[in-house]
Order: C-alpha cells, then structure tokens, then sequence
C-alpha cells in the first residue's frame, strides 16, 4: 500500500511494478486515469492500512497532513504487516503508533524520519524490538547527490533553451508538495 503519489511514491510504484505483487494507494490528488497508468487501485486510507502487508508513507509535509496518521490506522493493520515511513515524522501520531506497536508485536515500523529527528534518548522506538529507525540521509548516499546536480544542470539548460521542464514546479503542484 502507498500513501502519495508524487515523485518519490510513483517512482517506488515504478520499481515495484518488476514484482508479481497488487498496489493499492491512497492519494487524494489520484486521478483514474493516473491510477490506470500505474497500475494501482486507488482506495481509502482505512481501506489501505486495512489490506497492506507493506505500508509505505509518502505524503508531503504540509500543515493538512500533520498528525494525518494515527492509531486507528496502524491498530487496523494487518497481522505481521509493516509500516514503512519515508515521508515526515509529523504526519505520524507517534504516541499512537508507540501504543499500537508495543500492544502489537507482529506489526514491524521501519522508520527513515521521525519527530524529533533523531527521536529523544528516552523514546520508546530506541528500545522496540518491532522497530528500527535508519538515519534520514536517503538523498545523500551512493551516487544519489551526482544524480541530483546533474539533473539540476539538466533542468538549467532546458530552462535556458527556453524548453520545458521536466520537473517544472507550477503553483499547483507547489500546493501538493511539502
């Protein structure tokens, strides 16, 4: 299940797409068609917590979306299932996913972000056995950082060429992006 199909989910749909696997998604901005090109079905986000074995968060940061994710949602997760969350620490209720994991051993949270980031020394997540935290340095490892100018320089030179950019930022993407 992936919650947000902006870049960051359509590529992981992408990648996921080489595996004999359904994906469903949540995304409110998700249109049919869009849905169809991904090969997604498109559901609600109780519906997807609901029936995923993977969760994976990819929702911007945006005020609308803080505290979007709480424990009705993980409480509702399948057995054995794990939550994956790649998009901000606020969008999660983290004492409600702390409650939920500690009342739920079978359940699994890989988190990459938190709130705070790192977590406080006190913090439960150090010590459940059910989670593991990764430092938020995705963007920053193997050759992530030569891709990232070269496609900076990429988009410069479109941009100077007067041609389209591939990842032109209008104010109504703007609004859907954290």
């Amino acid at each position: 299940g992936l919650i947000g199909l902006g870049k960051i989910g359509t590529r992981l749909r992408k990648l996921l797409a080489a595996y004999p696997i359904k994906v469903i998604a949540h995304d409110p901005f998700l249109t049919e068609q869009r849905a169809s090109e991904l090969d997604v079905e498109s559901t609600s986000l109780n519906d997807l917590f609901e029936r995923s074995l993977v969760v994976s968060n990819h929702i911007p940061d945006l005020d609308s979306t803080i505290g979007a994710l709480n424990g009705s949602h993980f409480s509702a997760m399948r057995e054995g299932a794990t939550f994956i969350n790649t998009g901000r620490g606020a969008q999660i209720v983290e004492d409600d996913l702390i409650a939920v994991l500690q009342e739920r051993p079978d359940l699994t949270a890989l988190l990459d972000v938190t709130l705070p980031e790192p977590p406080a020394d006190d913090s439960p997540l150090w010590s459940l056995p059910n989670v593991i935290i990764s430092p938020h340095i995705g963007g920053t490892v193997g050759d992530e950082v030569v891709r990232l100018a070269d496609c900076v320089i990429d988009e410069y030179i479109r941009w100077n060429s007067d041609d389209p950019l591939e990842y032109e930022i209008t104010a109504e993407v703007l609004a859907t992006m954290g």
